[in-house]
């Protein structure tokens, strides 16, 4: 690996990976959630400086243990954030920076997603938009949810025949769906119809489940979903439902993808292959996302358009989670281990 690039071996698999929001400064504390765990742990981490050689590394502010795997986190404010498990429940925590740094649960929705011969399914993906949160599971339900209630603002049953795994809020009052086998499905949550407004197909060459979804920072109809065989997929929703771009990329399935908050010509993608990778597109920055032909990925097919960059030596485990802020990088593995990436090129 290269040199800045520091690892922190925390004795738990790391599921997820996410930055606490500033306000105009850069991020500096952040949490992980494990899974695999009798009990697992959602930790908040910061930087301390080490006086020997002048080189901040993360150090545990608190911890907090947490029935079921940690299936995804997401800050809908700078102390407030969302936690879902693999036992259907839904938490909102919120940080507590004083007197001492500790987590303190404001809301629990318990087993939102269940199966009928069981207690339980796992709530495999949360998105947020503002105060809104929507949950999928394997049981096929979607769950609209708000941060000031307890009772779910909406409930979708057998939205899905199959497991989902990925949810993005489009707007407000749409998100989109990704299943085990591929169905892509938008949701307008104005209509009171538990039935899709679109629905389409993630590849309409191999049949692979979608695995992880990301939206452009400031153009939320520009969609990237990643699939079970490693490909990446591109859409421009406003048009078509037909793929803008669609490429083989990981040898195996895609765990997350992320945009760069602020240097969106910037992608990154992490697979269950143990690859880390960074997409750039800086060519193209000054082109208009509204002509058809110039979105920053579609010219993936064509030759050096595109500069994709391998961010460190593939692991012998599966890379599961990442996020960006400014020019730091964070991923976590399930070699029971996160790491810092200093520096990065945006």
């Amino acid at each position: 690996m290269s040199e800045n690039i520091h690892g922190t071996f925390i004795s738990e698999k790391v599921s997820k990976i996410r930055w606490k929001p500033e306000d105009f400064v850069e991020a500096k504390s952040f949490l992980t959630g494990s899974w695999d765990n009798p009990v697992n742990h959602i930790t908040y981490w910061t930087f301390d400086t080490n006086e020997e050689d002048d080189e901040s590394y993360p150090v545990i502010i608190s911890s907090h243990a947490f029935l079921g795997d940690v299936t995804e986190l997401r800050f809908i404010s700078k102390d407030l954030f969302v936690a879902s498990s693999s036992i259907g429940t839904v938490q909102l925590l919120q940080i507590q920076e004083n007197p001492y740094a500790q987590f303190k649960e404001r809301l629990s929705w318990n087993f939102l997603h269940k199966f009928p011969a069981s207690d339980y399914a796992s709530c495999t993906a949360i998105s947020t938009f503002e105060q809104d949160i929507v949950t999928v599971g394997e049981d096929g339900t979607i769950n609209l949810l708000t941060a000031n209630q307890k009772i779910p603002v909406r409930t979708i049953e057998k939205s899905d025949s199959c497991s989902m795994h990925c949810v993005d809020f489009l707007r407000h009052s749409e998100v989109l769906t990704g299943n085990l086998l591929g169905h892509m499905k938008v949701w307008d949550l104005r209509n009171n119809q538990d039935v899709p407004s679109t629905t389409f197909i993630l590849s309409a060459n191999t049949k692979t489940e979608a695995t992880s979804l990301a939206h452009h920072p400031t153009q939320r109809h520009i969609v990237v979903a990643g699939g079970g065989d490693g490909s990446l997929t591109v859409w421009d929703l406003r048009h078509n439902t037909y793929p803008v771009s669609q490429l083989n990329a990981h040898s195996s399935s895609v765990s997350e993808i992320k945009f760069h908050p602020d240097r969106p010509e910037n992608l990154f993608s992490c697979s269950s292959s143990g690859q880390l990778w960074h997409w750039n597109n800086a060519q193209n920055t000054k082109l208009k996302l509204d002509s058809g032909d110039t979105h920053w990925l579609n010219t993936i097919s064509t030759k050096g358009k595109v500069n994709v960059t391998s961010m460190c030596a593939t692991l012998h485990k599966p890379i599961n989670t990442i996020d960006v802020d400014r020019s730091t990088l964070l991923f976590g593995c399930d070699n029971e281990a996160m790491y810092v990436i200093k520096n990065i090129a945006v």
